[in-house]
């Protein structure tokens, strides 16, 4: 079974991590996984090139993430980040660690050398035993793409790079609109619309809608993939409750005017999603609100544990699969 999904960091990493799991206990294998990654969030620091939800994918998958965090590497040190410091470099609130540096130096070498973010993510997922794992990670595109934040201050507008918004912070600044700079001139990475199109399964994890899974939406031909593939299209609701369970989906929701509900969210996705799956609490809200067509399904949607993330995603791909037979 050949399944693809599109992913941002944390929610998406522990979902596809569960999907793992999930899939070594299932008698209908073999099984591949293709994770089509968010690098909208990326952004380049000290000179050096970071990927986040790239990296959070990687560690996670690869079994060196930072639990307690869900994103950065375990044991992790910060040497470095302190010596920067100590020199006045900033910025100092995006905390980079010294395992992490040794992901960063390493790409933004090979980036130097005239690779592309595709060969580089491709070398980087053969050090963390992806491949191994039967899991294919491509970024969305090639081009180097940033999501800045506009905010309203004191009467006059002014742009920060989306990490700044979102870790600096924390998203209390209202956003007024997002913009991709690069995506205009942006292109599928090789792989990611042949992916989608001959997928026998796709997912959509629980990451943001707007900054991540929106971004990625973005590229040009990804939606036309989406729209034209032969495959099941499901996806997992990122709200609990109404609420996000992590981050600040509700107010990126808000800021291009989305209401922060689960039935909201999917009518992001109405051109080509066919399944929904939606935590039990909002069950009823999702059922009278759902687009006409849509298969929506319920269960409790936290991912407390690897056990927790497996039975979601499984619950996620038994939809998706009781879509390509009906």
């Amino acid at each position: 079974m050949r399944i693809t999904a599109l992913a941002g960091g944390v929610g998406g990493a522990r979902f596809l991590r569960g999907l793992l799991h999930h899939l070594s206990g299932r008698s209908d294998g073999p099984h591949t996984l293709t994770v089509i990654g968010n690098t909208g969030d990326d952004i380049t620091l000290f000179g050096l090139r970071v990927c986040p939800d790239l990296d959070t994918l990687l560690y996670t998958l690869g079994g060196g993430v930072h639990e307690g965090q869900g994103w950065g590497r375990a044991d992790e040190t910060f040497a470095v980040q302190g010596e920067l410091a100590a020199y006045g470099a900033s910025p100092q609130w995006f905390g980079l660690g010294d395992r992490d540096f040794g992901t960063h130096i390493v790409r933004s070498q090979w980036l130097a050398q005239g690779r592309t973010l595709s060969q580089v993510t491709a070398r980087l997922a053969q050090r963390w035993g992806l491949p191994e794992q039967g899991v294919t990670l491509l970024p969305m595109t090639d081009v180097p793409v940033e999501t800045h934040v506009v905010l309203e201050e004191d009467g006059e507008q002014r742009a920060v790079h989306f990490q700044e918004w979102w870790v600096r912070m924390r998203a209390a600044v209202p956003a007024q609109r997002f913009v991709v700079a690069g995506l205009d001139r942006a292109a599928a990475a090789p792989g990611v619309l042949g992916a989608l199109r001959d997928a026998d399964v796709v997912l959509l994890p629980p990451s943001n809608p707007v900054v991540s899974i929106g971004i990625v939406l973005g590229v040009p031909g990804v939606r036309d993939a989406l729209r034209g593939t032969a495959a099941p299209v499901v996806g997992v609701s990122p709200l609990v409750g109404g609420a996000p369970v992590r981050g600040h989906a509700d107010a990126c929701l808000s800021a291009i005017g989305v209401e922060s509900t689960a039935a909201a969210v999917a009518g992001l996705y109405a051109d080509f999603l066919d399944g929904w799956l939606v935590d039990d609490g909002d069950r009823d809200g999702m059922v009278a609100a759902a687009p006409r067509g849509l298969t929506v399904e319920a269960t409790p949607l936290l991912m407390r544990d690897l056990e927790h993330a497996a039975r979601i995603s499984g619950s996620a791909l038994d939809l998706a699969l009781g879509l390509a037979r009906a």
